[in-house]
This record gives structure tokens, C-alpha cells and sequence, in this order.
């Protein structure tokens, strides 16, 4: 049997440092990579904790009760995330997610959603503020949410089927109470709510059509995302990977579908309308969407940054190394010189490891071990 395990803290070790030019850099609003892809999408992960034990984001056999999660003076402060998001916001950024391991574990994450729904873009407008959770806690902590600024949800369920869903978040958590989340969301008046679904066949993909059927007129979009290999302790094997090609045939082969545009440059999901009688979108039947990084790379617009529960900054979700921001904002850095850092990072950007996965070693990324989901969020 392959070994699964690896020391994540050595990841977290794993950085560079984020360095100040001698020449500032003022934002412009405008900032572009070595491919043309601007910066405009932020995702904060809050926590590197989870409830769950999702095989294919935190492992039972790697993440368990001796796990050495960062202790809390390492994560970043409210305070320095607020921070940081505002120069982000400076370089372009325009929508912020909030992310984990689960982020509604972190205590009092209504405070940091107020913070940041006060911030501004470049064009003067609030940031699309939204996160993504496994909805264990939702349903009592929506509406604060809510109240506090948050503008969209998403969360992640890989199945209907209580026994399936028991058995793949690996710690029994029942399929209801995520359910009653989603409604709590939808009662709490969160908009255009979203359920991501991770498909892995042979495991769960018995579960698409009784997915779809839920939330087919629900108001809920629901998008299924094909199994990746992230990290490098999820066992992650190409034959377990169910194409989206194939997904949406076993769709359309009982419900209508008919493509939709993107909703934005840069959008990871591709689109599809549940058609009404005439073969046109029925907007009141919704959509699902589908998200092929397997088989279908999006890597020549991907315009996302990642910031770690500690201030690391990646890249890319398959990225081996980070570049170390905490210590710019704890070392006295001024607003100035972070945004100067931050740059020329970005500037600097060529990753595109899913149009390179089939050159690559399943297990490595660019012959370095990759950095786990659950600590830079998905």
C-alpha cells in the first residue's frame, strides 16, 4: 500500500519571503501575471481545522487526534486579515472567500465578515463577499452572517443518501443537519446559494441524478467538481475521476439541459440551464454547473490567490510554496511596502498545473509535494 502520510507542518515551513522592492509599487487597480491574468479573486482560509474527515481533503489516518494544528497566536488576526484584504482589494481583488479547513469553527468569524464588508474595490463598490462551508454549523449561524454582510454561501455536500454521506465526511455526521443549513441560508436571505459536490466514481457518483433531482427548482445551484489531486494525502487515482463530459450526459439522459454562458471572466464552473418543454433555460428550474480541472484545465484564466490561515500567500491550489506575508505585517511593514511585496509576487505568476498534470507524477507537482486543500481552502 502507497504511503499516504506526509509531515504537513514541513509544508507550512515551505515558504519564501516576501520581499519589499526598493522601488514602491503603487497599486493601480490593474494587476496582471506573466500570462495576462489579472488578480481579482481573494480566497482566506480562517482555520486549518475541520469537523470533518473527508477522504479526499483531510484524512482520518493523517489528520487525527495527534494532528499538530497551528496554535492560535501563529493564525492571522481579524485585524491583519482585514488588512491585508484592503491591499488586495488596492491590486484588483473584487471578490473575497472565506475558507478553512471549515471556517465556521473559527470563533467569532461574524466580526471578520463585518470588518470586511466595509472595505471597498478600486470602483468604489463593496467585494463580493462569500464562503464556503461544510454547513455543520450553519443553520445557527446563518442569519449572523448574514446581518454582519455576508452576500453568498457555498456549501460542499458529496451526497443525499444519509449512509453515503456518513461514510464520506468519516465522522457520522448526518446528511440533515447540512440540509437544514442550506434552508437556514436560503431563510437568512444569503443569495445565489451554492452546493458543490466532489464526484468520485465507484464512491459517491450513484448520487448525481438524486442530487440534481433535490435541488432542481430549489434556488440552489448545485456543481459537481471532479475528484483532484490535491495535496498528497487523498490517494488521489485518474480512474476514480469521473469526466464532467460524462456527468452531463448522465444528466441530460433524464433532465434537459441546455448550455449557459459564463457568468463572469474567469469562472471556474461551465454552466447548464434546466430546460422547460420548448428545450429553453427555465431560470425557475435553475442550473448546475460543472467544475473539469481534471479534464478540462482553466488554468489560462484563473485570476484566484490563495492566503493561508498563518499570512502565506500561494498561487496556485497545487502550489508547494508559499510566500510569507505574516511576517511583513507583524515585523512593522507599512500598508505601502505590503502592497510593493505583494506585486511583484503576482506579477511574477506562471502556474498552470493542471494543463501540465499529464507530464507530471500523480503524486508530485513540479517534484515538490503540494500543499494540502485543507490548509489553503479549495
Amino acid at each position: 500500500m502507497a504511503e499516504r502520510v506526509i509531515p504537513l507542518v514541513d509544508e507550512r515551513l515551505a515558504s519564501r519571503p516576501a520581499r519589499v522592492p526598493d522601488q514602491a509599487a503603487t497599486p493601480t487597480g490593474l494587476l496582471t501575471d506573466t500570462r495576462g491574468r489579472p488578480l481579482r479573486d481573494l480566497r482566506i482560509s480562517v482555520t486549518d481545522r475541520c469537523n470533518f474527515r473527508c477522504n479526499y481533503c483531510m484524512p482520518k489516518e493523517v489528520f487525527n487526534k495527534d494532528y499538530p494544528y497551528l496554535p492560535h497566536s501563529a493564525l492571522l488576526s481579524f485585524e491583519e486579515i482585514t488588512r491585508l484584504a484592503r491591499l488586495f482589494l488596492a491590486h484588483g481583488v473584487r471578490k473575497i472567500r472565506l475558507t478553512g479547513g471549515e471556517p465556521l469553527l473559527r470563533k467569532g468569524l461574524e466580526e471578520l465578515v463585518a470588518q470586511l464588508a466595509q472595505l471597498r474595490t478600486v470602483d468604489g463598490t463593496a467585494p463580493d463577499l462569500t464562503l464556503t462551508t461544510n454547513g455543520s454549523l450553519l443553520a445557527r449561524k446563518a442569519r449572523a452572517l448574514k446581518d454582519a454582510g455576508l452576500n453568498r454561501v457555498t456549501v460542499s455536500l458529496d451526497g443525499l443518501q444519509d449512509a453515503v454521506f456518513r461514510r464520506m465526511n468519516d465522522v457520522d455526521f448526518p446528511v440533515a443537519d447540512v440540509l437544514a443549513g442550506i434552508e437556514a441560508a436560503h431563510a437568512a436571505g444569503l443569495s445565489h446559494i451554492k452546493v458543490n459536490m466532489v464526484v468520485k466514481r465507484g464512491t459517491n457518483d450513484h448520487e448525481i441524478l438524486p442530487m440534481a433531482r433535490h435541488f432542481r427548482g430549489s434556488g440552489t445551484t448545485l456543481r459537481f467538481i471532479e475528484y483532484m489531486d490535491v495535496g498528497a494525502t487523498n490517494g488521489w487515482r485518474m480512474d476514480e475521476v469521473l469526466p464532467s463530459a460524462e456527468l452531463i450526459e448522465r444528466l441530460r439522459a433524464e433532465l434537459p439541459l441546455v448550455q449557459l454562458d459564463p457568468s463572469n471572466p474567469g469562472e471556474t464552473a461551465e454552466r447548464w440551464g434546466y430546460a422547460d418543454a420548448t428545450g429553453r433555460h427555465d431560470p425557475a428550474l435553475g442550473e448546475v454547473g460543472v467544475i473539469s480541472s481534471v479534464t478540462q484545465a482553466f488554468c489560462h484564466d484563473c485570476n484566484r490567490a490563495r492566503l493561508s490561515t498563518e499570512g502565506q500567500l500561494y498561487l496556485c491550489l497545487f502550489a508547494s510554496q508559499g510566500h510569507d506575508l505574516r511576517a511583513l505585517l507583524r515585523g512593522g511593514a507599512s500598508d505601502a511596502d505590503i502592497a510593493s511585496a505583494i506585486a511583484p509576487i503576482w506579477q511574477q505568476r506562471t502556474d498552470r498545473y493542471s494543463e501540465l498534470r499529464g507530464s507530471l507524477q500523480a503524486d508530485t507537482s513540479m517534484g515538490a509535494r503540494r500543499v494540502e486543500m485543507s490548509y489553503i481552502g479549495g
